[in-house]
């Protein structure tokens, strides 16, 4: 059932403050566009509305003049651009009364301009903030009432009014990704209800309209099969593979292909619940190392105790916390006669009987629910990029981190994934390639996978491309889970802004990518922040919670060089974030 607070999250108002009148007052999702609650302007391009638009789509944020100058007028910018910007600004503010804004939403901040503006005055946040409500709900039904919510503030291609290279290319495919990404959530939730008639019609249309959007595809190829179509489903699985080989190169990916095994075996697939609420996973193969902690998680799950018991796997992305979490789950099987079950965060917990219980990639303490005197004999496992200290305190949780393989483990992942002799035949090669991954079982899997296709490859040829480019080389086609800067990205783009800009400050400098974390002064931190060293240390410590530092010892912090090189290249790439090098 629908939430009865959603229209509130899309009410129109001047920024900063809400009309109720049911309207954005700007709008992004569609043709740039300004509404007083009566009427709609649709801006005709210029340089003011591409400025405009640059501020709307980081509002909230200080952007930078040298951003602005180039969504404005690209990398070609004429004579005295820093001055045509300041009139550009200027012609805004003139124009916003017109239109019925009669504050002053553009701030002047150093270094660049910021545009107030909250979800009842710009559209794109309230798809935001609708988003974020929906993925807390964990009733599926109000979930995908807010999805559709949020999806019904698109009205078309974004920003199709507006004359700026530098948005159309580098902002827009951004903000096509989020609305995808809840296109996808709302077929998973109508087939996990079963619904599979009732969407069909939209499936169709969507898979047709993202041809190399896998997941389309494959919700599809579902819907046809619960339906009754085996062959049409078939037939569309078919035509998808045929596609991607074609015009990309490649096979379909597993989730498909073994969705195209179920149907030759005429499987029953199960409709109930959503697909993303209870997950069955086989744990990684080649597991490696950790052979202490493991062990103590074993200990911990196995202890003779009273009601249940709570393990957080806390630590940065890429570190294998979840494949840690499966393989404790498997060797206390005989324990569990239930076996294990994968949540997502914040599911609710029924169960009864002996099970383990993981919630995978927790965000913050209320994602996982107290549980229940029913699942008294029950066992959870959290893994989380953040410590997750509340759940400590409120639990009596036990808490480990897990960091980077050592340089033995790593080699060790290495030789379970590409053979003991094509190790032994290059052990220095393979030792470098290990720190040149930072010894993260992620990006070690990514560059076992480019070998693994490649037989004839020598680990040697990839020191090299990783010593020249390695977030490039940490990166496989087919999916954000399989590029080590998309996972970083993931994680990063979780933190609270000032914490992100925090991190981003301390990042500058040179990083050589090793294995080997680099020491954070804390009287360093304070002059790249601007702040007291007791200011930079709370905000270390901050970034120790949030698994972005190392501390072993009070006042004493490490950056993993792999972590520090991520960050540069991401102030690189989006120069208009705060504190950026």
């Amino acid at each position: 059932m629908a939430s009865p607070n959603v229209p509130e999250l899309v009410s129109g108002g001047s920024p900063g403050s809400s009309s109720g009148d049911g309207r954005a007052r700007f709008r992004v999702l569609g043709l740039l566009s300004v509404t007083d609650g009566v009427e709609t302007v649709v801006l005709q391009p210029s340089k003011p509305v591409s400025l405009l638009a640059a501020l709307l789509l980081h509002a909230n944020e200080t952007v930078s003049t040298d951003y602005l100058r180039r969504a404005i007028w690209g990398e070609r910018q004429p004579a005295g651009a820093r001055a045509a910007l300041q009139t550009c600004v200027l012609r805004l503010r003139r124009i916003f009364p017109a239109h019925g804004v009669t504050d002053n939403p553009i701030a002047t901040d150093p270094g660049g301009y910021r545009l107030v503006a909250d979800a009842g005055s710009l559209d794109l946040l309230a798809f935001r903030a609708a988003l974020r409500t929906a993925d807390a709900e964990p009733d599926p039904e109000a979930e995908l009432a807010w999805l559709r919510a949020a999806l019904a503030l698109w009205q078309g291609p974004p920003l199709a009014n507006v004359a700026s290279d530098l948005l159309h290319h580098d902002e827009v495919p951004r903000l096509e990704d989020e609305r995808l990404r809840a296109v996808e959530r709302v077929g998973d939730l109508e087939l996990a209800a079963g619904r599979s008639r009732v969407v069909l019609a939209d499936l169709w249309a969507t898979a047709r309209a993202h041809p190399g959007y896998e997941r389309f595809s494959e919700q599809l190829v579902e819907a046809l099969y619960r339906t009754g179509r085996q062959d049409e489903a078939l037939a569309e699985y078919r035509r998808v593979k045929g596609y991607l080989r074609d015009e990309l190169g490649v096979d379909p990916g597993a989730p498909l292909r073994r969705l195209e095994a179920a149907i030759l075996r005429g499987d029953d697939l199960d409709g109930t619940g959503p697909r993303s609420a209870v997950r069955t996973r086989t744990p990684v193969a080649f597991f490696a190392g950790r052979a202490e902690l493991v062990a103590t998680v074993v200990e911990q799950l196995t202890a003779p105790r009273h009601g249940p018991l709570t393990v957080v796997l806390s630590g940065p992305a890429g570190a294998g916390k979840t494949a840690l979490a499966l393989h404790a789950a498997q060797l206390v099987r005989a324990d569990y006669p239930d076996g294990y079950a994968v949540l997502d965060p914040g599911t609710p917990v029924t169960t009864a009987g002996r099970r383990v219980l993981v919630f995978d990639d927790v965000e913050r303490v209320d994602q996982v629910p107290p549980l229940p005197a029913a699942a008294a004999g029950c066992a959870v496992i959290v893994t989380s990029r953040d410590s997750l200290t509340g759940l400590i305190a409120r639990d009596g949780a036990l808490a480990h981190r897990v960091g980077p393989l050592t340089a033995a483990e790593s080699v060790s992942l290495l030789t379970g994934a590409l053979g003991a002799a094509r190790v032994a035949a290059e052990p220095d090669a393979a030792a470098e390639v290990a720190e040149l991954c930072g010894h993260f079982p992620l990006a070690l899997r990514v560059v076992a996978a480019r070998l693994q296709s490649r037989p004839g490859a020598r680990l040697a040829d990839w020191t090299r491309w990783l010593r020249a480019d390695p977030l490039r080389a940490l990166s496989l086609p087919g999916g954000d889970d399989l590029s080590v800067p998309a996972v970083l990205d993931a994680w990063l783009d979780r933190l609270a802004p000032d914490l992100r800009a925090a991190a981003t400050a301390l990042a500058a400098g040179t990083a050589a990518p090793t294995g080997v974390p680099e020491p954070v002064d804390p009287a360093a931190a304070a002059r790249a922040l601007g702040t007291t060293e007791a200011a930079a240390e709370a905000v270390l410590e901050r970034l120790v919670d949030a698994c972005l530092l190392e501390s072993t010892a009070p006042a004493e912090y490490r950056m993993h060089a792999l972590h520090r090189l991520h960050l540069r290249a991401r102030a690189t790439r989006h120069p208009h974030l705060p504190h950026s090098a």
